[in-house]
């Protein structure tokens, strides 16, 4: 993956038909998506239950942009090797997931993936200025983590000291939570660069129609650039 600053939509495939995520896959890279990010909850870390390591392995063959995986468990490390064999591209790790967020960074490089670290709502952008040169991408959540389809908290404030803190770094900054063509410009004008977008992606498409997926997908870039 080559780093650009570029705006990226990463659709989560959570709020895709979970009966058919192969050609949910297909047709949302077909209809522009430059990420395909995939949700993994725990049940413990956070009040819901989704993906773990085999469901991963099965996207992968569908996945021809780039698999970027959000864990959102608790412990992480036990499970890093498993996400690297099931053919993550990049694994990101929640910093209130465990003691030893340095450790679990190196660890996910250490397996060949990029790594990505996350921050609730409640954490400061502080708690990530010792990690910037240990990570390739910052995931500042919108919501609070478990559930898809939740309004939108403003971090904007955060998003830009974290943009301030990575300067000139080849660090993304990924959004994840309530991003819609409404949303999308404030996080992209505050530096982020990566957006993660599921109602708001799938609503009113499907597999027979997924003319529907490009239009709400080219709705947020083109707020997010403000064009």
């Amino acid at each position: 993956m080559t780093f650009n600053r570029s705006i990226k939509i990463a659709p989560s495939i959570l709020s895709a038909d979970f009966a058919d995520f192969g050609r949910e896959i297909q047709a949302i890279e077909a209809q522009g998506a430059d990420w395909v990010h995939v949700d993994v909850m725990d049940g413990h870390f956070v009040p819901n239950l989704t993906f773990g390591p085999p469901a991963v392995k099965a996207f992968r063959p569908h996945v021809k942009t780039f698999m970027d995986v959000h864990l959102m468990i608790s412990p992480v490390d036990a499970y890093i090797d498993a996400y690297a064999d099931a053919g993550a591209d990049m694994l990101t790790a929640h910093i209130e997931a465990g003691p030893h967020i340095h450790r679990t960074l190196q660890a996910i490089r250490g397996a060949g993936m990029k790594a990505g670290v996350a921050l609730n709502p409640g954490t400061p952008a502080e708690a990530v200025s010792d990690l910037i040169d240990m990570a390739d991408m910052v995931l500042v959540m919108t919501v609070n983590p478990g559930f898809g389809g939740q309004k939108f908290i403003d971090m904007t404030a955060k998003v830009r000291k974290i943009r301030q803190m990575i300067g000139d770094r080849e660090v993304h900054i990924q959004i994840d939570g309530g991003v819609d063509p409404v949303t999308a410009p404030l996080v992209a004008a505050a530096g982020a660069d990566v957006l993660v977008a599921g109602s708001a992606v799938f609503r009113g498409g499907s597999v027979s129609q997924p003319e529907v997926y490009g239009q709400n997908i080219a709705a947020i870039r083109a707020a997010a650039q403000g064009v």
